[in-house]
């Protein structure tokens, strides 16, 4: 028997250093809103597709749900308490996790999703609690409070980010003016590094990790900056100021091609960027002042970028070369993702539409999500040929799996 105890822990070493880590997070495996789904459905019937079962019971929010291979994680009010909550993927709750006081002001709930990375599931609750649950039953890791430990500065909506990993790193932002950007040890909770970054409050923007050959970049929104910084130790690369007083932020940038492109309201639209070579420096391409969303999001698609309007709620397509609005429709305001060639769109008032995109925007089928309280503002989530859908205390599981 002893003999077998080498070979069995090289095995086990081997395979750990092959295994590659699972991150599942907001908007999909780069933040994009593009999920890597297919034979999806094409249209839906009349009253849309198959509802394979819903829950209420999450509480308030507003957070979208993350979805992996075999659970479902998402966080909500209840009592004026944060509660994580994992389910299966028949919906069947396999427990529930209380882990800090809740937004109870305008709009009271949960913000942003939680980042499951292999068997640990990262959140943070409105009032600046960090937490790192154990997937398989909900035990708590380790946490820090953004406030009391490192004397953040909360939004006017509650903190509003989804948990940032890189590695072994977890990114947050307090927005203190010396703790503005703080990266810990997402096994330990340890302290790696502090950024004093731009020293504004936060915005309501989940970061994107852009890599380089020699350094990735860390880039979000600040109150009213974007910003990069070096994610090995918090230096600041360079940094993009607002024209506008706006400081919502809600959406996170999308990088493509040695291209940054972002959207936001309150006066300051859709900007595209070119990063130099080594990501050191930004030159602004184009601004289009007319798509203007705050928290929606928007996808890249067919050399488009579609989102909708705040101030016109209109569907807009822009061309990602020209910043030129090249198509629009008339399907209101909402949040929008993209997968298998078609486009997702959840309006605010609570119809969710199936669109094409090519040649027009055109809307396939559409229907009303009636289950769950308060307002349709949680973006849509793909997985697993599953369309999952939060409306306040509902989650709602759809099939649109295309059949063969």
């Amino acid at each position: 028997m002893k003999n077998l105890i080498l070979p069995v822990i090289l095995v086990l070493f081997i395979y750990s250093c092959n295994k590659k880590t699972e991150i599942n997070q907001w908007r999909g495996d780069k933040r994009d809103g593009v999920y890597s789904e297919t034979n999806l459905l094409k249209e839906w019937p009349e009253d849309g597709p198959e509802l394979l079962w819903d829950y209420e019971g999450i509480g308030n929010g507003y957070g979208s749900p993350t979805v992996t291979s075999d659970k479902i994680f998402v966080s909500g009010e209840l009592d004026s308490l944060s509660h994580l909550f994992a389910f299966d993927l028949e919906g069947n709750l396999l427990w529930e996790s209380e882990y800090d006081s809740s937004w109870v002001k305008n709009f009271p709930g949960s913000r942003s999703a939680p980042t499951v990375v292999d068997n640990l599931v990262y959140v943070c609750s409105p009032m600046g609690e960090v937490v790192c649950f154990n997937a398989k039953d909900g035990s708590k890791v380790w946490s820090v409070n953004m406030i009391k430990d490192y004397q953040g500065v909360n939004t006017r909506f509650g903190f509003s980010q989804s948990l940032l990993v890189e590695g072994d790193k977890v990114f947050f932002a307090p927005g203190n003016t010396d703790n503005n950007v703080v990266a810990l040890n997402r096994l330990t909770g340890e302290e790696v590094w502090v950024s004093k970054a731009k020293g504004e409050k936060p915005a309501f923007c989940s970061p994107i990790i852009i890599e380089y050959p020699t350094r990735n970049l860390l880039v979000t929104f600040s109150e009213f900056s974007l910003f990069a910084l070096n994610t090995d130790n918090g230096e600041m690369i360079w940094v993009h100021d607002q024209d506008t007083m706006g400081d919502i932020h809600g959406n996170s940038p999308i990088f493509e091609n040695g291209d940054l492109y972002y959207t936001t309201g309150c006066g300051n639209g859709t900007v595209k960027l070119k990063l130099s070579e080594d990501g050191s420096e930004i030159t602004e391409i184009w601004r289009n002042f007319d798509l203007d969303n705050i928290m929606g999001g928007i996808v890249i698609a067919n050399n488009k970028i579609i989102g909708t309007g705040h101030r016109k709620q209109l569907l807009k397509a822009v061309d990602k070369e020209t910043g030129e609005i090249i198509d629009s429709l008339k399907v209101g305001r909402g949040s929008t993702i993209f997968a298998d060639g078609l486009l997702y769109m959840y309006n605010e008032k609570g119809p969710l539409n199936l669109i094409k995109t090519e040649p027009n925007l055109e809307v396939i089928s559409s229907f009303r999500i009636k289950k769950g309280t308060k307002e349709h503002f949680a973006h849509p989530v793909i997985k697993n040929g599953n369309l999952y859908v939060r409306r306040g205390n509902a989650l709602l599981v759809y099939n649109i799996k295309e059949v063969s």
